[in-house]
């Protein structure tokens, strides 16, 4: 399965994008989605729709923004790491190239993989103007 096309970054998303389809097709999901190559369904996205709030539903417009949100977002990510494995002259996507990517650009990081170093926490600054703002809520609140 190794092909001159997976040196490219292109090359190595559309491999991802087959596999993807493929493992689809094993579940036994619609050949339509199958068709579109996506990454996640319409029928998954109403799933964890339906975990977060059960009465919550989605305008038709509104599910294929975020069908398409995250198919671009794998697709940048994939091409992203591919260019990390290509800079470091490797021919095979790891998971430190996703993870660099994730961390660098999204501020992401997925705990499990990769390294096994602890990660340490950044607590965020408190600005004078944020202090100023407790303190009136706070008297705000005594007054009552």
């Amino acid at each position: 399965m190794a092909s001159p096309s997976q040196n490219s970054p292109m090359g190595v998303a559309s491999t991802t994008n087959a596999t993807s389809t493929q493992s689809t097709t094993a579940k036994g999901s619609s050949s339509t989605d199958n068709a579109t190559g996506q990454i996640l369904t319409k029928p998954r996205l109403q799933e964890l729709v339906r975990e977060i709030d059960p009465t919550e539903q989605l305008d038709e417009e509104v599910e294929e923004l975020l069908l398409q949100i995250a198919d671009d977002f794998v697709e940048n990510t994939v091409t992203a790491a591919c260019l990390l494995a290509k800079h470091r002259k490797v021919s095979k996507v790891e998971v430190k190239d996703v993870q660099l990517h994730l961390e660098r650009n999204w501020n992401m990081w997925i705990p499990g993989f990769g390294t096994d170093e602890l990660r340490p926490y950044k607590r965020a600054t408190v600005t004078e103007a944020h202090k100023q703002r407790l303190a009136l809520i706070k008297k705000a609140i005594k007054k009552y």
